[in-house]
């Protein structure tokens, strides 16, 4: 898997759930250089960087190079802090079509949902 946020968070394991839905658990690195500058004392998992995950995760899953196409409902509901709360629970239900990839995205820390989100990829052709 190729990804653009180096050594940013790890990605434990995924599972296939019955109902074709997929589960991803990673571990945030409270290390990484990113939570320096965002914010000193105070670091906050960027939403960029969250959204750039689900992707990463999508592109391993269904083994595409994947483009950001559309992202709607996108709704930040708790803060996301490192040193807190490293490990993360991404619920991904893909469905693909013709040149798209739909992923609808829940992340959790514990029983609190964090990231709620549905987007649109295209495939990338070379």
């Amino acid at each position: 898997m190729q990804t653009i946020l180096n050594d940013f968070y790890t990605l434990q394991s995924y599972e296939q759930a019955e109902n074709g839905s997929y589960t991803a658990y990673i571990s945030l690195n409270k290390d990484h250089e990113i939570f320096k500058g965002h914010f000193p004392g105070n670091p906050v998992t960027p939403g960029v960087c969250m959204m750039q995950i689900v992707k990463e995760l999508s592109e391993e899953i269904t083994g595409l190079p994947l483009f950001l196409k559309t992202a709607s409902n996108i709704k930040f509901m708790a803060i996301i802090n490192p040193f807190e709360t490293p490990d993360l629970k991404l619920q991904l239900d893909i469905t693909q079509t013709d040149g798209d990839v739909k992923v609808k995205n829940t992340t959790f820390f514990g029983g609190t949902i964090a990231l709620k989100m549905s987007v649109n990829y295209q495939k990338l052709t070379s």
